[in-house]
């Protein structure tokens, strides 16, 4: 562009200013500061989210001493990796990952499968005290777990059916210590965020045209042939979604891990306790009287947390592109 051309542009945008009173060097401010504002607003947004993570791998990898230096603020004059050997070593993690992985995949599926049958029941059927039932599904979704934490723990700590079991062995059965309470409750829609699961699918499913289905009809599919060859293949956004929000949740449930698991090694409940194992360390390994010091059990605590949360950020590597596209196929519309 010549110069010229530059200034018949620039004559052309007042001279189009004036003759409009001044509306489009308005609308030229307005657009700019609101560009800028937004800018500085997904930056502040952002520096919330990542600046406690980005501390918290600077801290893990600094050494004692370099926690108490002034000098020292992000980046560690003394590069370790001995705090991550440390925190495997209270956590027991290559244990505790299996075990987590393994729990929070099958009752990840165990809840996906149950909420889906029960979120397109609500959906596309009707039946006596609908609205009632969905009403619960709502509290559930409202009121806390720990709220029930009492009539949890008494219900499997004296677990019976009718009455079954008692009047059989004289005894009921003591359910706690094993991962099947879990399991019961998925299976029930009572486990982790099943509420707001049957809640996305009964949303999604309600979107879906009628049409589809009574054409279904008509060729000679029954109401199961119909679900699992006509709305389940639609509704991939949505269940994957609420698949990876369920193994995400359960991953770090710390909740029923100490309620039901009291034998078995989680990530969640393991690292609940590092800090009371790293004291216990220092006092009875290296003979230092007082435990360790806050700063750097704060620092084995933060190396912790990292810990159980790179499996998730590995996770969501690989299924970022599945899940961002689910998220926005998958609006929830009244």
């Amino acid at each position: 562009m010549t110069n010229d051309q530059a200034v018949r542009r620039k004559r052309g945008f007042w001279e189009r200013n004036k003759l409009s009173g001044g509306y489009l060097l308005r609308k030229k401010i307005y657009d700019v500061s609101f560009k800028i504002a937004r800018a500085f607003l997904l930056f502040g947004m952002c520096f919330l989210i990542l600046q406690p993570i980005l501390m918290k791998i600077s801290v893990s990898f600094m050494e004692e001493r370099d926690l108490y230096n002034p000098m020292v603020i992000s980046i560690p004059e003394h590069f370790t990796t001995a705090n991550y050997q440390l925190t495997a070593q209270f956590m027991t993690y290559g244990r505790s990952l299996i075990n987590t992985l393994i729990v929070s995949l099958t009752v990840a599926l165990v809840q996906i499968a149950v909420c889906t049958l029960v979120g397109y029941g609500f959906a596309r059927f009707e039946f006596p005290f609908k609205k009632l039932w969905f009403a619960c599904v709502i509290l559930v979704i409202v009121i806390p777990p720990q709220t029930i934490s009492s009539s949890l723990h008494l219900h499997f700590r004296y677990f019976d059916v009718f009455g079954i079991a008692k009047a059989l062995t004289g005894h009921t059965i003591n359910l706690r210590g094993s991962v099947l309470p879990y399991y019961l409750m998925s299976a029930g829609c009572m486990g982790l965020k099943c509420g707001l699961y049957i809640y996305m699918i009964r949303q999604f499913f309600r979107n879906i045209p009628k049409e589809l289905e009574e054409a279904a009809y008509v060729d000679g599919c029954g109401t199961f042939k119909t679900f699992v060859r006509i709305m389940l293949p639609d509704a991939k956004p949505i269940l994957t979604s609420c698949f990876l929000f369920a193994f995400v949740w359960q991953w770090t449930d710390n909740f029923y891990s100490k309620m039901f698991l009291g034998n078995i090694s989680l990530l969640a409940k393991e690292l609940a306790v590092v800090a009371d194992r790293m004291d216990a360390w220092v006092v009875n390994t290296l003979k230092i009287p007082g435990g360790a010091s806050v700063g750097y059990t704060n620092c084995i605590v933060s190396t912790g947390t990292l810990m159980v949360i790179i499996p998730l950020l590995i996770l969501y590597l690989f299924a970022q592109k599945g899940f961002v596209e689910s998220i926005s196929s998958s609006g929830i519309k009244m």
